[in-house]
């Protein structure tokens, strides 16, 4: 059944509703917070830091464009604008694939290294702060695995399906 034939939905009842606004609520101010704080210490944006960590961790540090909107989950055009931007302010370069001529791959600078290389202590330690500290070992271990749980349902929905239907 898909969603545009779903006849009678099937309503959250009052612990799912709490549980679900609660995680609403928890992913905006925690998203909003993340990135307030990474603005004002690092001068870069979460969507900056995101596209700086994919790169930093990838061989030659340098990825397809598609490649990188699909790790990122975005669509292409949200992270053309980005990678735009962030071009201008030299912490990527984007170079043409010589084995592909239609293809193009985004480098990360030595400034773009550096930024994410400052960004990273000070992001992971707002993360600690934020969410692990307060949890126990059973709360970090549930929340890894109710992540990984909904990861793979959203992933098996879009199988085989463009991933601009699906980002």
């Amino acid at each position: 059944m898909t969603e545009s034939t779903i006849e009678s939905p099937r309503w959250l009842d009052a612990r799912e509703q709490a549980a679900w606004r609660a995680y609403l609520d928890m992913n905006a101010k925690l998203t909003a917070r993340l990135n307030r704080e990474m603005q004002e210490q690092s001068g870069v944006s979460i969507a900056d830091f995101s596209v700086l960590v994919q790169l930093s961790e990838h061989v030659d540090a340098r990825m397809r464009i598609l490649e990188l909107a699909r790790a990122l989950g975005w669509e292409k055009s949200r992270l053309s604008h980005q990678l735009t931007r962030m071009q201008q302010r030299g912490l990527i370069e984007r170079s043409n694939c010589n084995e592909d001529r239609r293809g193009a791959f985004v480098v990360l600078t030595d400034q773009g290294r550096a930024t994410v290389e400052a960004a990273a202590p000070r992001h992971v330690e707002s993360v600690r702060r934020y969410v692990f500290d307060s949890l126990t070992a059973e709360q970090v271990e549930s929340l890894g695995s109710i992540s990984s749980i909904v990861a793979q349902l959203v992933d098996a929905a879009c199988a085989g399906r463009d991933p601009e239907e699906c980002g």
